[in-house]
């Protein structure tokens, strides 16, 4: 197992690539594919395992394919059609970025749909086991590596930088549902992982503690969102960070969680909630 740090904006322990063997999960970027390229030295991989289509954990998959045109890519059912046109989704997040697009992100290019495996939840495939995990996104899956017993769920056990002293869930919109992340973490804690690899940042051994503090912040922040607005959320959320952190390390975390971006989406299932819609 490698932990990959591609330095987005040039902070460390924003955004991890994993390299397993031949495969990687979730490579980050396109803005940062070159540092993810150096530090493969340029090698093909097998596959790349995408926890969700969000453009930090899988942006660089067009540019790695169009790289290497028979490189197989992993990816939820729910989110394929936006890897093969990406156009409403890059459309969508530069209405929320603008400007800052390009710089953050970088080119989203189309993937073939040749090149994909498309997934449901469930399969066993090559030494790893796919779970179908929503909560954090309606498309998002985890892995576990079997031989090793790590698992890797993406933005599904939370945002932790090193050394670990704060854990937040992250909640942008549109797809945030606070039962059916309930129930992933059930899913992943059944797995019985060795250690948790997660994006946002690094690897933890200590899963039970993991998840059952990831349980209550969803818990605990959720309720607090209920009684703020989307400044008074994200105030908070500094201030949280600020109280446990170092100043690097509170703007690597803001980076990975940006505290203007969380509200919205417990706004927004919530007010699905007294629509009488469903959490799903």
């Amino acid at each position: 197992m490698r932990a990959i740090d591609v330095f987005h904006q040039g902070l460390e322990h924003v955004i991890c690539a994993w390299q397993v063997d031949d495969v990687i999960v979730d490579p980050g970027p396109e803005s940062t594919a070159d540092t993810l390229l150096d530090a493969i030295d340029d090698e093909q991989p097998r596959a790349l395992l995408l926890t969700h289509i969000h453009f930090d954990h899988a942006g660089a998959a067009g540019a790695l394919v169009r790289r290497w045109p028979d490189l197989e890519v992993w990816v939820h059912e729910r989110g394929a059609r936006h890897l093969v046109d990406p156009v409403r989704l890059v459309a969508s997040a530069k209405r929320l970025y603008g400007d800052t697009f390009d710089a953050l992100w970088g080119e989203v290019v189309p993937i073939p749909a040749r090149n994909l495996r498309v997934l449901h939840g469930g399969e066993s495939v090559d030494g790893w086991d796919v779970a179908y995990t929503p909560g954090h996104a309606s498309h998002h899956v985890s892995y576990r590596h079997r031989d090793s017993g790590w698992v890797f769920p993406g933005d599904t056990a939370g945002v932790r930088l090193p050394p670990g002293a704060l854990l937040l869930a992250p909640t942008p919109p549109p797809d945030f549902d606070l039962a059916a992340w309930r129930a992933s973490i059930d899913l992943i804690e059944a797995w019985e992982p060795q250690t948790l690899a997660i994006t946002h940042f690094g690897d933890y051994g200590d899963v039970g503690e993991q998840l059952d503090r990831l349980r209550e912040a969803l818990t605990y922040w959720s309720e607090f969102a209920r009684t703020t607005d989307r400044a008074g959320y994200a105030d908070a959320l500094r201030a949280r960070a600020g109280a446990i952190l170092s100043a690097d390390d509170a703007a690597s975390f803001a980076q990975a969680m940006p505290p203007d971006d969380q509200w919205p989406g417990i706004d927004r299932y919530f007010e699905r909630l007294r629509q009488g819609g469903t959490s799903r």
